[in-house]
């Protein structure tokens, strides 16, 4: 294929992708600094109270379960394009009037009931858009640009996740926490705006939307995803591997960073880095590495299976959490080597981002391949039911293991179950077809 066909044939190209990746640009912006922010702001006025982070993240994730169905049925009916608008404007609103609330009231027990209001009330929100916003794809690029597509997506999100947590590190140091948030809300509006500019071919269902329409909707869904066999393997182990992994990076780091970095005397790099932005640099190392592996992935052709390879992905995963867990507890629980273990989690952080993104793009492209169209929103629904569903659950029993037992046993307890997790996915024949 020469210069010109490929420049040609580039996803950008593309109007409607254009202005779906700008939107998701900001948006994520938006989501990489409330995130950054607010995990270590609950455990700042809540005395590092790891339990009561864990229960945030956990009804947030509640929350985020319960609406996801109401997505996958409105993304099947409704134009995405409007879902997506619509949603972005309410969390930007959401945010927004809870900034005023907290300027409103100082004391740490009403900031922490507004946070915990606004987080049940953003991820209900974020329940109903991601189904669309994940089943828009196929509407808007070819078949043949899928992956190529998911990559360029997955690339922003690395970069996002390069810059973002700097930013966020740096903004978060600098600036009060109103004013932050305001930025924050600020970016979920101007993510609608461009939105509102998507344009595809969309058939309004004649049929008016009731709650027996809803339910049976859902309930032919599930009867359609039962012939997949090859996503019903992949859900039943992804349920676990979320399980198992959400609370490394949303319980065990932001206690990591604000308790034994924080405590420590000194540290690597401590005279330019303050513990939260050593949270930053996992993160760009995170992002880094994925960067890498999706730009990869953007130049080479789609695959028709890719489910035996993905499943030694996640392999490798667990092998570096289990390094990870015996680096923590021979150099930070038994030992004063805090430096070592930096640096040992950075390149960690490097080896799991590359791994993740080397097996996300693939199955996701794979799903958006096999599965028909207006079936879309309501499958990425039910999987993200599937693979979040657990989510809660962790978040609320890591918190309770981090005060009662200390970061030796939830990385020990994570990485275990990631890892007889990923074997079973490894000998599944049916995820095999993927």
């Amino acid at each position: 294929m020469n210069k010109n066909t490929q420049k040609k044939d580039n996803v950008f190209r593309n109007r409607n992708f254009r202005l779906v990746f700008l939107g998701a640009l900001v948006s994520e912006l938006g989501a990489i600094l409330y995130s950054f922010a607010v995990s270590f702001y609950i455990l700042e006025i809540s005395g590092n109270n790891a339990f009561l982070q864990g229960l945030y993240l956990a009804l947030g994730g509640a929350a985020m379960l319960v609406f996801t169905p109401v997505g996958g049925v409105l993304g099947d009916r409704k134009s995405k394009a409007k879902i997506m608008y619509v949603c972005d404007y309410l969390k930007g609103g959401l945010i927004l009037s809870a900034t005023v609330l907290m300027l409103l009231f100082r004391a740490p027990e009403a900031q922490l009931s507004i946070l915990f209001v606004l987080g049940v009330l953003g991820n209900s929100v974020s329940g109903i858009f991601n189904p669309a916003a994940t089943a828009i794809f196929p509407h808007i690029v070819r078949e043949d640009q899928l992956q190529q597509a998911n990559s360029y997506y997955a690339m922003k999100s690395s970069t996002e996740s390069i810059l973002g947590v700097v930013l966020a590190g740096v903004l978060y140091a600098v600036l009060p926490i109103h004013i932050l948030f305001f930025l924050i809300g600020a970016c979920y509006v101007a993510s609608g705006v461009s939105e509102m500019m998507i344009r595809y071919e969309f058939r309004p269902s004649e049929e008016r939307l009731t709650l027996k329409l809803a339910v049976r909707d859902m309930a032919d869904g599930i009867a359609y995803l039962k012939t997949k066999k090859a996503i019903l393997a992949l859900l039943a182990s992804v349920l676990f591997i979320n399980f198992f992994f959400a609370p490394v990076t949303g319980n065990f780091l932001p206690f990591f960073v604000k308790t034994d970095l924080a405590s420590a005397p000194s540290y690597l790099l401590d005279r330019v880095l303050t513990p939260e932005l050593w949270s930053s640099v996992f993160s760009v190392c995170f992002g880094l590495s994925s960067l890498f592996g999706a730009a990869i992935l953007s130049g080479r052709a789609q695959a028709d299976q890719c489910g035996k390879k993905a499943a030694r992905l996640l392999c490798a995963v667990a092998a570096v959490m289990v390094g990870l867990t015996v680096c923590y507890y021979g150099f930070v629980d038994r030992g004063a080597r805090i430096n070592v273990f930096l640096i040992s989690l950075s390149l960690g952080c490097l080896a799991i981002g590359f791994l993740i993104s080397c097996f996300n793009i693939p199955v996701t492209t794979a799903i958006m391949r096999i599965v028909d169209r207006d079936k879309l929103s309501k499958v990425n629904s039910l999987t993200s039911i599937g693979s979040q569903g657990m989510i809660p659950i962790a978040s609320v029993l890591a918190g309770a293991i981090l005060e009662a037992f200390g970061g030796t046993a939830l990385l020990a307890f994570c990485s275990v179950g990631f890892t007889v997790t990923a074997f079973s996915l490894l000998f599944s024949r049916s995820f095999k077809e993927l």
